[in-house]
């Protein structure tokens, strides 16, 4: 039920959107056609969970922030698009059990490491959450960025990078700061290039 109603919302928020903008998706030989995967992008308006979902190959299951499911339909229809509230500003244990379950269970988890938008566009420190995940899990981590702005008839690029290589900071043990930093750096570069 749930990946039937994903695919028929995927369809009609693409037509809207690819109405309004030109979008163009780079990169997608990248993403995984299977196992987890921890998909992590900058953060630049509220349509970026839609437009990475409409430009990603798999269904993704993103953190929303915990206040969207108190509005009484928006919470079920969330709900049907695999996302799954968090508590912001705090460490959420329910939100951290569920996303390492969606990634042992070898779907895609989509965070926005910056926990908020980025009001000027540049990219600001991610949250160590994300760094958790990376290595808490085999995941592979695929570093994404949105390139904007987001104008009516103008091009809105959506470039997904090559899975970034984690064994190492796993073997050293390194800090969730440490994996989440190295994270950023990937988009960083992502952002640069484009």
């Amino acid at each position: 039920m749930a990946l039937s109603f994903y695919s028929f919302a995927k369809g009609v928020v693409s037509g809207i959107l690819k109405s309004v903008y030109r979008i163009e998706v780079v990169g997608l030989e990248h993403f995984p056609k299977e196992g987890g995967v921890l998909l992590c992008s900058n953060h630049i308006s509220n349509l970026d969970p839609p437009v990475v979902g409409i430009t990603a190959p798999r269904p993704i299951h993103f953190m929303a922030k915990e206040e969207l499911f108190r509005v009484p339909i928006l919470k079920h229809i969330i709900g049907n698009l695999n996302a799954f509230p968090v508590k912001r500003g705090m460490s959420d244990r329910q939100a951290l059990r569920t996303g390492l379950d969606i990634l042992k269970d070898g779907k895609v988890l989509g965070i926005f490491p910056e926990g908020t938008r980025s009001k000027d566009g540049k990219l600001r420190k991610g949250l160590a959450g994300v760094g958790f995940f990376a290595l808490r899990t085999n995941a592979l981590v695929v570093p994404c960025a949105i390139v904007g702005p987001y104008k009516p008839f103008r091009t809105l690029k959506v470039v997904y990078g090559k899975p970034i290589d984690m064994q190492e900071l796993r073997e050293k043990k390194a800090s969730p700061e440490e994996a989440t930093e190295y994270i950023m750096s990937h988009i960083q570069a992502l952002l640069e290039q484009h």
